[in-house]
């Protein structure tokens, strides 16, 4: 059993080009009930949602968005099963949430600048002009998620209502040995020793991950979603063990964030620095 980062995607995105001639998608209001087949739209509304599907899955290759992606990553690259899962960056509901306010941003914003920001931040790359095909596309896809779900505008924060549940500290501080011992042991063999990922799964830090910027680059926001994520179908990390490999991950280079707020400590790596250490 192998902890994969993002190396479960490549059979997510597999299992997903066999839904593309069947009609059907998981969905749910709630997504711990059992799901339900629905069918895309027809006429022009349904291609564009299948057209944001396609981008989410194949976000750095695609002829549309691969221009704007300056990394190896995909949207399904966090948002496990093309935002299908219960838990890892779940795109159900989503869209009832927005406009949504952003503290990131210290504004209101809608579904698509909360889609164009993760081009600059985890893709590491620019982001598309607002209201363009691929936001809209991916927008709509989202939005035919979250079917059914009642709409509540987040005043707090830009979440849906199955984002993905913070972890509390963990027993002992983070420990970049221990992440190493565990990354070397569970991780390495689809993301390579030296982290820069392989054919079977992409780097997880080094020029082609994502920047500094990205959510992921906070130790305790990489730990929860480790912790729901990994392996695949079997998330069975422990607390402890999700800091550690967090910790690991995240105690390596990777790109800076383009605007003057990438240095800034953000709100989600309270209690700990980048390398794990506890600090004030």
């Amino acid at each position: 059993m192998k902890l994969a980062i993002t190396c479960a995607l490549m059979l997510a995105s597999q299992s997903l080009v066999t839904l593309y001639g069947q009609d059907t998608a998981t969905l749910s209001v709630d997504a711990s009930t059992v799901t339900k087949p629905r069918d895309y739209p027809p006429g022009k509304l349904g291609e564009v949602i299948r057209l944001g599907e396609s981008l989410v899955t194949e976000t750095n290759e695609h002829p549309l968005t691969k221009l704007f992606v300056g990394n190896s990553l995909k949207c399904t690259s966090c948002h496990l099963d093309a935002g299908r899962h219960e838990k890892a960056g779940s795109f159900i509901g989503v869209a009832a949430a927005y406009p949504a306010y952003s503290p990131r941003e210290q504004s209101v914003i809608t579904l698509e600048d909360r889609i164009l920001n993760c081009f600059i931040r985890s893709q590491n790359g620019t982001r598309p002009a607002n209201g363009s095909e691929v936001p809209v596309a991916i927008a709509a896809y989202i939005t035919w998620l979250s079917q059914d779900t009642p709409l509540k505008m987040n005043p707090a924060k830009p979440l849906g209502p199955n984002h993905m549940t913070m972890l509390g500290d963990p027993p002992a501080a983070p420990s970049i040995e221990r992440g190493n011992s565990l990354y070397q042991d569970r991780c390495s063999s689809c993301h390579a020793d030296d982290g820069f990922g392989t054919d079977d799964g992409p780097p997880v830090w080094g020029d082609d991950s994502f920047n500094d910027g990205a959510g992921l680059a906070g130790i305790p926001k990489m730990a929860s979603w480790l912790k729901v994520a990994m392996p695949l179908d079997d998330a069975d990390l422990s607390d402890q063990e999700a800091f550690d490999v967090a910790a690991y991950v995240n105690s390596h280079a990777r790109p800076k964030f383009g605007s003057s707020d990438a240095s800034v400590r953000r709100p989600q790596d309270r209690g700990f620095s980048r390398h794990g250490s506890r600090v004030p």
